[in-house]
């Protein structure tokens, strides 16, 4: 699992779709879901480590392009 498409296509397998409208927050909502899916054990230790890793970086990187538009 590499890309955040990646995250949303294991989302999908259990129906679950994501659109909040903007895209940090579609990030915090999947990463909300993933912890229920590992919760419950839907998915595996391997496969929420990496689509959190997913989600994680491209918070980030989310987050400094808002940052750079309130210079």
């Amino acid at each position: 699992m590499k890309t955040l498409y990646d995250v949303q296509q294991l989302l999908k397998k259990f129906n679950i779709y994501v659109y909040v409208g903007k895209r940090i927050w579609d990030i915090e909502v999947m990463a909300l879901e993933l912890d229920h899916l590992h919760e419950a054990r839907l998915i595996t230790q391997d496969e929420f480590i990496q689509a959190k890793l997913v989600l994680t970086q491209q918070h980030r990187i989310e987050e400094q392009k808002n940052n750079g538009r309130d210079l």
